[in-house]
């Protein structure tokens, strides 16, 4: 068992396909311990969503819940965008298309949580970093979350 009492944000790493400039996050795992007792395939990702920035339409291979703590933003799931505000939450099978945009002038505070450490991501557009607007969308990826943040 670990207790997180604090949680540290930061950039996201610079990425011409999903451009977040603005945008904070932090990501949080149970620490793997030698006697095997942590939580093993669980991801939570909390974001500090700024203005106008958004989480382009993608897909995982991973079931993922999305829970909004303030603000007010649109959430694509599976074909539609919909408005969202503080407490909705969003279930998403895994294969469904789903993204997010913060459409309230002020920071959005959300945060995600992935069923599994490994996750693969598909994304259907993009949000372009400045002069790549040309870019295709990129082929699929997987990240290892553990390897991702050395745990």
């Amino acid at each position: 068992m670990s207790i997180v009492t604090r949680l540290d944000y930061r950039p996201f790493p610079e990425d011409p396909h999903n451009y977040k400039p603005n945008s904070l996050h932090s990501l949080v795992m149970d620490p793997a311990r030698p006697d095997g007792r942590h939580v093993k395939d669980m991801v939570l990702n909390f974001e500090l969503l700024a203005p106008d920035e958004i989480i382009p339409v993608h897909v995982h291979t991973n079931e993922e819940v999305l829970i909004v703590d303030e603000g007010e933003a649109e959430a694509f799931y599976d074909g539609e965008w919909q408005p969202v505000g503080p407490g909705a939450v969003i279930l998403v099978p895994a294969g469904v298309s789903h993204g997010f945009r913060n459409t309230s002038g002020g920071t959005v505070r959300l945060h995600a949580v992935f069923a599994g450490s490994v996750v693969g991501t598909r994304l259907l557009e993009r949000s372009p970093a400045p002069g790549t607007e040309s870019e295709p969308v990129p082929p699929p990826s997987i990240i290892d979350f553990r390897a991702y943040l050395g745990r």
